[in-house]
């Protein structure tokens, strides 16, 4: 699914070096190649505060401490996604309120947002599901009228644009009140191990989520809050420093291969490719087709016996979970993410496509669905 071997041969050289002198300075945690991605990122991104932290598991989890939200607290967020974003909200006692997305482009379904409001809910997480933002301006005017936060889940869709109805762009994660992000070797901007990172233009947040990463440490050995310890290593830093150079690359590569994709697949009733959203970019982490009266599992299995990877994002619904049963929840409430649950395929995507193979891949399931 992903070519990371490959990516790697291309900046080696930059990458090693990189490596091998955090290694020689020892300065493993903290070090200054810490400093100098934060800096990189902030001004790739135009906002004030990037917080590093370990995972991006850790930055929802930070993020939602540092909001200062309680037990029995209501957060809204999308049924179709992957656990974590629904995960960290039950772990901390807060009561995760799902809702379904839209058919098209996969992203949470604004009117169901509103609709799930009540006095207990505080804050929305809208998740930037595959690589494309969700309705960001509907989404803030909706928070902003009942006083909620937004937690931008932005772990598939880093280097996003999102463009406002007036013509300013943002980036994804610098919308909301917090965005939280992975660097997942698999993610765009992805690390040689685990990290993740938290953005924001709020001071006040800024300074509780990087003492709250830190044990809760306003300066060494006074804690003034409960926390975590969560921190992002030197040598996933460099990594990530020089991935960040490249990155619009990535999203470019990643975008052609996506339109090999749905030109191949172009008007077929069986394979429906994904939508763009109107208001952002794409950097496809993920190319998701819905399938149309193909069995997937063998679609799947066909593809496997000619050494193509495809993955299914995500087979069970949240609601559907085990772990988050809800007797409020049952089967048939949300149709679309059970349809979709059932439908989708995602295909391999990475930065190192090259022309013969996506036409490999493509012919090889047009040939199954003929």
């Amino acid at each position: 699914m992903v070519d990371l071997k490959g990516q790697y041969e291309k900046i080696k050289t930059e990458v090693d070096s990189a490596i091998q002198n955090v290694i020689n300075n020892t300065t493993f945690i903290n070090g200054p190649e810490v400093k100098a991605f934060v800096a990189d990122f902030e001004q790739y991104l135009n906002v004030k505060h990037v917080i590093p932290c370990a995972n991006g598991t850790d930055a929802l989890q930070i993020a939602m401490m540092a909001l200062g939200l309680k037990q029995g607290d209501e957060v809204i967020t999308a049924d179709f996604t992957y656990v974590a974003t629904a995960e960290v909200i039950a772990l901390l006692g807060l009561t995760p309120v799902l809702v379904d997305v839209y058919p098209d482009t996969f992203d949470i379904d604004v009117k169901a947002i509103e609709k799930a409001i009540t006095p207990k809910t505080k804050a929305i997480v809208p998740v930037h599901l595959f690589g494309q933002c969700a309705d960001m301006e509907k989404i803030v005017a909706l928070a902003k009228k009942h006083s909620l936060f937004v937690i931008e889940d932005v772990a598939q869709a880093i280097g996003a644009d999102y463009t406002f109805s007036d013509g300013t762009k943002k980036k994804a994660g610098t919308i909301g009140t917090i965005g939280c992000t992975s660097f997942f070797p698999s993610k765009n901007l992805g690390c040689y191990g685990d990290g993740g990172a938290m953005y924001t233009n709020n001071d006040e947040l800024a300074k509780k989520c990087r003492m709250i990463a830190n044990h809760g440490q306003s300066v060494q050995y006074v804690h003034d809050s409960i926390g975590v310890n969560s921190r992002l290593d030197s040598i996933q830093a460099a990594v990530l420093g020089i991935k960040l150079k490249h990155l619009d690359e990535y999203a470019a590569a990643r975008n052609k291969a996506a339109a090999y994709y749905d030109k191949a697949f172009a008007n077929n009733p069986k394979l429906k490719t994904p939508a763009r959203a109107k208001n952002s970019t794409h950097v496809f982490h993920q190319y998701t087709l819905q399938l149309n009266g193909v069995d997937r599992a063998k679609l799947k299995e066909y593809l496997a016996s000619k050494d193509i990877p495809a993955m299914i994002y995500y087979p069970i619904p949240l609601h559907m979970q085990k772990a988050y049963h809800d007797p409020r929840y049952k089967e048939g409430d949300f149709p679309i993410t059970e349809k979709l649950c059932k439908t989708v395929l995602s295909l391999p995507m990475h930065t190192e496509l090259d022309e013969d193979t996506l036409k490999y891949i493509t012919e090889s399931i047009l040939e199954f669905v003929k």
